[in-house]
């Protein structure tokens, strides 16, 4: 027998918002458009397997993506400073992630052994429509650990073929520079994690 004929597996679908939101439920992750780079994506029960999935070590987090500001606050599990608050209402729909002090099961889950929550409102209509459908979501960059960030449903489904991904392809073209990431530190200030897309003024 040949190796011609050895079974192939087939590439995962590509499926509408509807049905991409219940695979999420069945426990599966999915790939999917943001308005700075493809996400890989999980319900945050699930969030194990991105870590799996990508190769990556367990100690970098992933974030938690969600369809609106309060979802987001309210994963933090605990009482919110007017500051946070001022931030997300400057921030967010857009491509910056705020990095906060958290506790409960989804910080557990996304960021095991942390005590933060990196938060993010995208300004894509793709992935809103998703995660209005779905609840909110553990997300990373969609590719292998060490390789680079994939841009395009294409170059996402090459790194993780087995992974479905949103309808209808191709999907629009994204900025393509990762989200400015924020974190509150102890001082009760913002500081610079990462510099990316955008930067608030005054910092």
């Amino acid at each position: 027998m040949g190796s011609d004929s050895a079974p192939r597996a087939l590439p995962a679908p590509t499926l509408s918002a509807p049905a991409l939101a219940d695979q999420l439920q069945r426990g599966s992750a999915v790939l999917f458009p943001t308005d700075t780079l493809p996400a890989l994506a999980a319900c945050p029960n699930q969030a194990h397997q991105l870590w799996t999935l990508k190769q990556r070590p367990p100690d970098k987090p992933v974030i938690l993506m969600a369809a609106s500001s309060e979802l987001l606050l309210a994963a933090l599990g605990l009482p919110l400073q007017p500051a946070w608050l001022e931030m997300a209402a400057w921030a967010w729909p857009g491509a910056v992630t705020l990095v906060l002090p958290a506790t409960g099961p989804v910080a557990a889950a996304l960021n095991p052994g942390g005590a933060s929550l990196g938060l993010r409102l995208p300004a894509s209509p793709e992935a809103l429509a998703l995660l209005q459908l779905s609840g909110p979501l553990a997300t990373t960059s969609a590719n292998l650990s060490g390789c680079p960030a994939a841009t395009t449903a294409e170059q996402a489904a090459q790194q993780f073929p087995q992974v479905p991904r949103l309808a209808p392809l191709p999907w629009p073209m994204a900025g393509g520079q990762a989200s400015t990431v924020l974190a509150w530190g102890e001082t009760g200030q913002w500081q610079v994690l990462r510099a990316g897309a955008l930067l608030p003024p005054g910092i």
